[in-house]
């Protein structure tokens, strides 16, 4: 059961409802979505989250569908149905399948199993991989690959005894 009253749309004061013109003509949808109508209990809060949301979602380096699957896997993870419901609906309509789903909650399901697995063991993260995350990074410049690969290899010598499966980084 809800724990606030949702705020229907003839209810709605002039600011709510600016707000969920927006929802709707932002999302191509024609109703004002439950998690909406229940944010908009408290005004500032509905327009705060709705910002940060429409501003996540905007077009960027990662399309609109890689930016749903995002949320559906984290939805996932988290176990929100509602969310669960709402970013499955979003990514089909962009063009998510079934066989695109059966994908992503594999990777969901395995990350989540070897995230746990690690902090569970307190895994020690490997110093190439602390390096390799570190910092901005930036496109290679053209022809500097070659360079950089050849540098890199020479700092990160791994025992020759070591089988090559081993060697792979993590």
């Amino acid at each position: 059961m809800p724990t606030a009253a949702m705020v229907e749309y003839d209810q709605a004061t002039p600011d709510v409802r600016a707000i969920y013109d927006e929802i709707m003509a932002v999302k191509s949808i024609d109703f004002v979505p439950n998690f909406w109508k229940t944010l908009a209990s408290h005004p500032p809060l509905l327009a705060r989250v709705w910002r940060g949301l429409d501003e996540a979602m905007r077009p960027g380096a990662l399309d609109a569908l890689t930016k749903e699957m995002v949320a559906l896997a984290v939805s996932a993870t988290n176990g929100c149905t509602y969310c669960i419901r709402s970013h499955t609906a979003a990514a089909r309509k962009l063009g998510m399948d079934d066989a695109m789903l059966g994908e992503l909650m594999a990777v969901v399901g395995t990350f989540n199993q070897t995230n746990r697995l690690a902090d569970g063991y307190q895994v020690e993260v490997d110093p190439q991989i602390m390096r390799a995350t570190e910092g901005v990074s930036r496109p290679a410049e053209a022809g500097s690959g070659k360079r950089k690969a050849a540098k890199s290899k020479s700092k990160s010598k791994q025992p020759k005894s070591k089988p090559k499966r081993a060697r792979k980084a993590a």
